[in-house]
């Protein structure tokens, strides 16, 4: 792998004390990440000790992998949260959704309200394999619909490594960005952390997500990071803050 940043900065420790992360799987036992009530208790806890304050989880909706209905995610929320009361975990800790674009996504915001992160702010992604056919007409009706897209972990889809212009097509079609922060320590392979740094270096990302599935993940916060500049990364931290409860 190669290795960028010589001045060996760890992940962990350019997390703000106060951070709100938009992006992760801690809801239990309703998509691949946190298996159980158990498991959401641990991991949240880990992540207090990294610095995360307010949380946002992203259960995946994806049909015919991940039926996940509103009222679905929304009754986990409030089972979740009282064990967390009965825990003494006091962190804000709130769901949205991280939605396929597909044309059933584009079924589901045409006839019901979707889980947002905040407002109209709505987490995005696509297949790892290609990206949709009709991938910019459903941005362009996500829109009109009036919500604004945030397209989760750009920099993991390879179909796009080799053609960078095609996220600059993505920007001008009004999608947000939003990168993965275990990217930025190789987590996902070379090729993703050169696009994480190529999205950076371009002032392309908006904000950041931790993405955490299981313990593995919150481990991985503490390697080394690989990227040229730290710059931006520090930057879309703080802009994360528009997501702070208020």
């Amino acid at each position: 792998m190669f290795f960028f940043n010589k001045k060996s900065t760890y992940l962990k420790d350019i997390i703000p004390n106060d951070y709100t992360d938009i992006h992760s799987h801690l809801l239990p036992g309703i998509d691949d990440g946190s298996k159980d009530i158990e498991d959401t208790l641990t991991l949240i806890n880990e992540l207090k000790k990294l610095g995360f304050c307010n949380f946002i989880t992203t259960p995946h909706v994806m049909e015919h992998v991940w039926e996940n209905s509103k009222t679905k995610i929304e009754n986990t929320l409030a089972t979740t949260l009282s064990r967390l009361k009965d825990n003494s975990i006091d962190n804000s800790f709130k769901t949205a959704a991280e939605y396929m674009l597909d044309d059933n996504f584009r079924k589901l915001f045409q006839e019901e309200k979707l889980l947002t992160l905040k407002e109209n702010f709505v987490l995005v992604e696509m297949s790892y394999i290609n990206a949709p056919l009709q991938l910019y007409n459903i941005i362009f009706d996500l829109q009109v619909a009036g919500y604004k897209p945030v397209l989760a972990h750009p920099e993991r889809y390879n179909f796009y490594h080799n053609n960078l212009q095609e996220y600059k097509k993505l920007k001008h079609a009004g999608c947000l960005f939003q990168i993965n922060l275990l990217s930025s320590v190789g987590y996902y392979g070379p090729m993703v952390a050169k696009t994480a740094d190529y999205l950076l270096k371009n002032n392309m990302i908006d904000f950041v997500g931790s993405d955490v599935h299981h313990m593995k993940h919150v481990e991985s916060f503490n390697k080394k990071i690989v990227l040229k500049n730290l710059d931006p990364l520090k930057e879309a931290f703080q802009n994360n803050v528009f997501f702070k409860p208020q």
